[in-house]
C-alpha cells in the first residue's frame, strides 16, 4: 500500500513539475508567444518584474470569412512576466469579460495600471443593455495577477458620453491610463476619434471634461508614457487615410498640452492589418511591444483576428523624438545598437515629416 501511495504521490509531483515547465519559456525572437495567437500588448512593470498583458485571439470555424468585427474573437486577457526579458511565464488568464456583468463579450485591448497599490485594469468591451455598445471597463485587484474585479459595477466611459466619430458606436475601445508624477491619472482611448480626460485619485471617475486630441492619422490603440520632462502619445494610424496600420506619435512638455505631431514611429506590421504600441522601460533599456500576424498555430495561419505580440528596441534622439523602430525576426535576443548605429537608422516615412512640429488641436467635444 505505501508503494501504491509512494508512486502516486511520486507522478503527482511529476505532473506538477511538467506543468510548471510548460508555463515556462525563453524568448527566441518575435513573435514573443509562440503557442497562441495574442494581441494588443500592454507591458508594466512592478517591483522588478515586467507584465505583459494581451488579448488572447482565438480561431474558430468561419472567421475567415467574418467582418464587421466579427473576425475578432478575443475571449479573454493573458497574462506573462518576466525579470530578465529573456525567461517568461504564462500565467494564462487573469481577466475575461464574463467578470463583468453587464458585458456580453469581446476582450479587446487594455492596459493595466497601479497607483496606491493597487492595479487597475481598463479593458475595452461589448455592453448589453441599456448600452449596446462598445465600453471602457475597470476592474481592479491587490495583486498584478488578480484576482481582478469589476471596481464600479458599470461601465466607465459609454457611447452616450462621447460624439459619434468616424466610428460611430465603435470609438469607445483601447484605453490607455497614465499616472503622472505627482499622482494625477490620465486616460486616452479612441477608434476614429482620440478622446483624453483626466481621472479622479480613486482611478475609477472621470475628474473634467472629455477632450479630443485632433492626432493626424489617429485610428485607435493610444498609449501614453513620459521619459524625463517629455509626455508622449503613440497610436495605431493610417498614414494619410491609406493601407493598413502603422505607429504614429506626438509630443508634449504637458498632459495638458500644446500637443506636437511627431511622424511614423514604425511601419505596418507583417500580415496584420492592425498594430498596437506599448512602451515601457526596464531595467535601464526601453521598448516598444506590438503585435503582427506571421504565426501559424496548428496549420491556421496568422490573420487579421489571429495576431503575434512583438517587441522591439526603442531608442531616443537627444532632443528626446523617438528614433524610427524598426520590426525584426530576432527582436531583443541580440544586443541593443550602439550610438553610431541608431544614428544611421533612416524613417521611411518622409511623406509623415510635412506635418511633423505641427500643433496638434484639443477641443472639447459635444456629445450631441
Amino acid at each position: 500500500m505505501k508503494a501504491i501511495v509512494s508512486v502516486f504521490f511520486l507522478f503527482l509531483i511529476m505532473g506538477c513539475n511538467n506543468q510548471d515547465v510548460a508555463m515556462r519559456f525563453k524568448l527566441k525572437g518575435n513573435p514573443v508567444v509562440t503557442d497562441k495567437f495574442t494581441a494588443d500588448p500592454a507591458p508594466m512593470v512592478h517591483d522588478g518584474t515586467l507584465y505583459l498583458y494581451v488579448g488572447h485571439d482565438e480561431y474558430y470555424e468561419g472567421q475567415d470569412t467574418a467582418s464587421g468585427g466579427k473576425e475578432f474573437n478575443i475571449t479573454e486577457w493573458v497574462c506573462y512576466s518576466t525579470r530578465d526579458m529573456e525567461n517568461w511565464t504564462d500565467h494564462g488568464a487573469v481577466l475575461k469579460p464574463t467578470d463583468f456583468a453587464w458585458s456580453i463579450g469581446e476582450a479587446w485591448a487594455s492596459q493595466v495600471v497601479e497607483k496606491d497599490g493597487k492595479f487597475f485594469y481598463y479593458t475595452s468591451l461589448q455592453a448589453g443593455e441599456p448600452y449596446n455598445s462598445k465600453v471602457v471597463g475597470v476592474a481592479v485587484a491587490d495583486n498584478p495577477l488578480g484576482p481582478f474585479t469589476d471596481a464600479i459595477g458599470v461601465p466607465l466611459i459609454t457611447d452616450n458620453m462621447t460624439p459619434n466619430g468616424p466610428r460611430g458606436w465603435w470609438n469607445d475601445i483601447d484605453p490607455t491610463v497614465f499616472v503622472d508624477d505627482d499622482g494625477t491619472p490620465w486616460m486616452s482611448w479612441g477608434n476614429g476619434t482620440c478622446f483624453i480626460v483626466k481621472l479622479k485619485p480613486n482611478m475609477i471617475e472621470l475628474d473634467g471634461p472629455i477632450e479630443k486630441l485632433n492626432m493626424p492619422d489617429f485610428v485607435e490603440g493610444p498609449w501614453i508614457h513620459k521619459r524625463e520632462n517629455m509626455y508622449y502619445l503613440t497610436y495605431a494610424s493610417r498614414l494619410r487615410r491609406k493601407g493598413s496600420e502603422m505607429i504614429e506619435y506626438a509630443t508634449a512638455p504637458a498632459m495638458e498640452g500644446p500637443w506636437t505631431y511627431r511622424g511614423v514611429l514604425t511601419g505596418q506590421a507583417e500580415k496584420s492589418f492592425t498594430i498596437h504600441p506599448g512602451i515601457v522601460e526596464f531595467k535601464n533599456q526601453w521598448y516598444l511591444f506590438y503585435h503582427n500576424a506571421v504565426l501559424t498555430i496548428d496549420g491556421k495561419q496568422g490573420a487579421i483576428g489571429r495576431r503575434s505580440v512583438c517587441v522591439d528596441y526603442l531608442y531616443y534622439n537627444p532632443d528626446g523624438t523617438m528614433v524610427y523602430v524598426e520590426q525584426t525576426k530576432e527582436g531583443i535576443t541580440v544586443p541593443p545598437k550602439n550610438k553610431q548605429q541608431i544614428e544611421q537608422i533612416v524613417n521611411p516615412y518622409p511623406e509623415a515629416e510635412v506635418l511633423v512640429g505641427n500643433a496638434v488641436s484639443l477641443i472639447v467635444p459635444s456629445n450631441e
